[in-house]
């Protein structure tokens, strides 16, 4: 796992200016930014004490095939990799050089199927995000269409919550938030149907979006197992929850009787096991390996 460096151990001028759930934000001189994914895992609005070996480089690397695979969608952020003079080496293949983007205040959310909260939301009200949805669905229905069901963007420890088309364009005004629908719409019909042909299904993805020079411009990571829900196609059940390539396997562990934790008491969760450790490094492996046709080192 990497860590926010010494600012007085690596000379060059750059300058580190936050650190997220699972990435570290540096300025480089020349103005550009350097992100650095580490291997922490987020869930339940936690960062977890155990780090996934591996975890931030294949996120790195397979958010940058996707990043090729989309851009006759929309442009990324991404403007090279190669480590900055004096950066720790155990960075390489986890860094991206980017643009500097002016980023919406909108969490980019689209749903092919229904489960987790879009499925809570619905139970309630039969609707996700002010979308009105057919009776009868379950956890895992395959959606008649892919939705948009944006959510606001939370500090970390905070929980980000379900907007409706309406309040996005509150938030960013109508033609941004009609851009912002129909770019993050194609971003998951095109991953969705790339992905199908691999064996796996695409369930919803989370998109994070700015503006460089007026341009709306695809940033930080994507289609990736921690901005994606992914499900072996050849599994898919609908009526009870899918097996997965994504965190969720971390999730369903904390909330079960094994680890002890209760998710209202207010307390950090604990830290994995060893076992369940390997099991989800595992997944992220075979997601990328399945997706992209390459082998993980």
């Amino acid at each position: 796992m990497t860590a926010p460096v010494d600012r007085a151990s690596w000379s060059g001028g750059v300058k580190h200016l936050h650190s997220g759930k699972v990435r570290d934000l540096y300025e480089l001189p020349g103005g550009e930014l350097l992100l650095v994914a580490r291997d922490t895992m987020s869930a339940y609005d936690y960062v977890l004490d155990t780090p996934i070996p591996d975890k931030g480089a294949i996120l790195t690397q397979l958010s940058l095939w996707w990043f090729d695979k989309l851009a006759d969608v929309a442009p990324n952020h991404v403007i090279g990799t190669a480590l900055p003079d004096g950066a720790p080496a155990g960075w390489a293949g986890r860094s991206v050089v980017a643009k500097k983007l002016d980023m919406v205040p909108v969490e980019c959310v689209a749903r092919g199927y229904l489960t987790g909260g879009g499925l809570a939301e619905y139970r309630r009200t039969g609707s996700v995000c002010g979308v009105e949805l057919p009776e009868g669905l379950v956890d895992g229905s395959r959606l008649p269409e892919p939705i948009f069901t944006p959510t606001t963007k939370a500090a970390v420890g905070d929980h980000d919550e379900p907007m409706t088309f309406a309040e996005v364009e509150k938030a960013v005004g109508a033609e941004t938030a009609a851009r912002l629908r129909d770019l993050t719409l194609e971003v998951y019909r095109r991953g969705a149907e790339l992905a199908l042909e691999r064996g796996v299904i695409v369930a919803d993805t989370k998109i994070e979006v700015g503006f460089a020079d007026g341009v709306l411009t695809l940033g930080d990571e994507i289609l990736t197992p921690d901005s994606s829900r992914f499900w072996p196609a050849d599994l898919w059940e609908p009526g009870h929850g899918q097996p997965s390539f994504d965190k969720q396997y971390v999730r369903d562990w904390l909330v079960s009787a094994e680890s002890g934790w209760d998710r209202s008491s207010g307390e950090a969760p604990p830290g994995l096991p060893a076992d369940v450790i390997e099991r989800t490094r595992a997944k992220y492996v075979e997601a990328y390996e399945r997706i992209t046709g390459r082998t993980w080192l």
